[in-house]
């Protein structure tokens, strides 16, 4: 039977790190994968996880099953970060969380759901968007298309063909949108447009599904909710899809979390129910150790305070890196304009290069980015910033 089958194509954001691994070249330089990485290019543990994990070593007393959903602690501190303390949305119970593996999982989850509970309702993705974006909901049976998002003249967000595309969107169907950090532009709408976006959805009948991964890594964790936050004041319901991967470290961990936004307590404990069958049939239950360290830390007043300064020192060198990326190639003489990296946020940005760049790039130089010219910006460090620089001007 296996005689027959043929080599899957490699992943073309992963396969490149398989490639960079083999390349003998002891100045490579990876700026593929969306993990972060620090000064030193290493990817640390926080002290706040490390701190967690000694308590967990200390106080767990079993390995049991969690529930479908995980753990209701967690849950509820999910919750908390998304919308903040006290927020109405968490005190008239309008939202229900289940515990999912990594974000992929939740938006995997989310998937099979809308394809089994919504059938013919299309999803709308941001051109461009991540690219397993695509192959995850294409699994789950969904029919995806493309709504207008970046502007190539500028590199900035085109958000008046942004609006026109939504004003298309047939009512009953879904919006993927990019809670902060947009992936793999870096391009965020203001606050005032996040607002203008929730009045086309409720006026459209849309259904946002907000895929929030790099919460804190943008402004702040209090400020990268408000996106979120303007988006509920207009739309009642909404599916968000939420990782620790970035902000707490954990991507091998893949702690992730879907959380469900309905007009009412009921109607969110009856979509739950549907998720739970779709959980069910997937992985059955999460993974426990993740969302036990985030959940230590977030329920922790001291700790969560030494969280969230770890998590200032990952975005302040992020946008650091930011900085001295356009300043090295400005220095150096390159005439394209790169400086509205400076003004996106996240781990990601768009470099304008193109394909045959990117393949010079990665040939002469060693240097691995994805081929939609996507960079990630926590790659850099300023040990090999000018060689990077450097390789950029050669293939201008």
């Amino acid at each position: 039977m296996f005689e027959n089958v043929q080599i899957a194509p490699p992943d073309p954001i992963l396969g490149l790190t398989e490639t960079f691994k083999a390349d003998p070249n002891p100045n490579k330089i990876n700026l593929s994968v969306g993990v972060y990485q620090d000064s030193a290019g290493k990817t640390p543990v926080l002290d706040t996880v490390k701190e967690a994990e000694k308590r967990i070593l200390e106080q767990e007393v079993s390995k049991g099953y969690l529930p479908m959903t995980g753990e209701p602690a967690y849950c509820a501190l999910v919750q908390e970060l998304l919308f903040g303390e006290g927020h109405e949305i968490i005190s008239s119970k309008r939202a229900s969380t289940a515990q999912c593996p990594g974000g992929t999982g939740a938006l995997r989850v989310a998937g099979d759901y809308l394809h089994t509970v919504h059938p013919g309702a299309k999803l709308w993705l941001s051109n461009p968007t991540w690219a397993n974006h695509n192959t995850i909901f294409d699994a789950a049976g969904l029919v995806c298309e493309k709504y207008d998002y970046r502007d190539p003249a500028t590199n900035g967000l085109d958000f008046d063909a942004m609006c026109a595309s939504i004003k298309k969107i047939p009512k009953g169907d879904v919006i993927l949108l990019h809670g902060c950090c947009h992936n793999p532009t870096g391009i965020d709408p203001s606050p005032e447009q996040w607002a203008t976006i929730g009045d086309l959805l409720a006026e459209q009948g849309v259904l946002p599904l907000v895929d929030f991964a790099y919460q804190g890594l943008a402004d702040g964790v209090e400020e990268d909710r408000a996106g979120l936050l303007e988006l509920t004041k207009k739309v009642k319901q909404m599916l968000i899809c939420s990782s620790f991967s970035k902000n707490f470290g954990l991507y091998r961990e893949r702690t992730g979390a879907l959380t469900v936004v309905a007009d009412n307590a009921e109607q969110a404990g009856t979509i739950m129910s549907q998720v739970k069958l779709r959980i069910r049939y997937n992985y059955s239950n999460p993974p426990s150790h993740g969302g036990q360290i985030v959940a230590t830390v977030l329920g922790d007043k001291e700790l969560k305070a030494k969280w969230l300064d770890e998590v200032a020192e990952i975005r302040n060198r992020i946008n650091e890196m930011r900085h001295l990326f356009v300043k090295t190639l400005k220095e150096k003489g390159v005439e394209q304009d790169f400086s509205s990296i400076i003004e996106q946020r996240g781990m990601f940005s768009f470099s304008g290069l193109t394909k045959e760049q990117v393949d010079q790039l990665r040939e002469k130089h060693s240097i691995y980015i994805v081929g939609s010219g996507r960079i990630n910006v926590a790659g850099m460090t300023p040990d090999n910033m000018d060689r990077l620089c450097d390789a950029i001007k050669s293939v201008l």
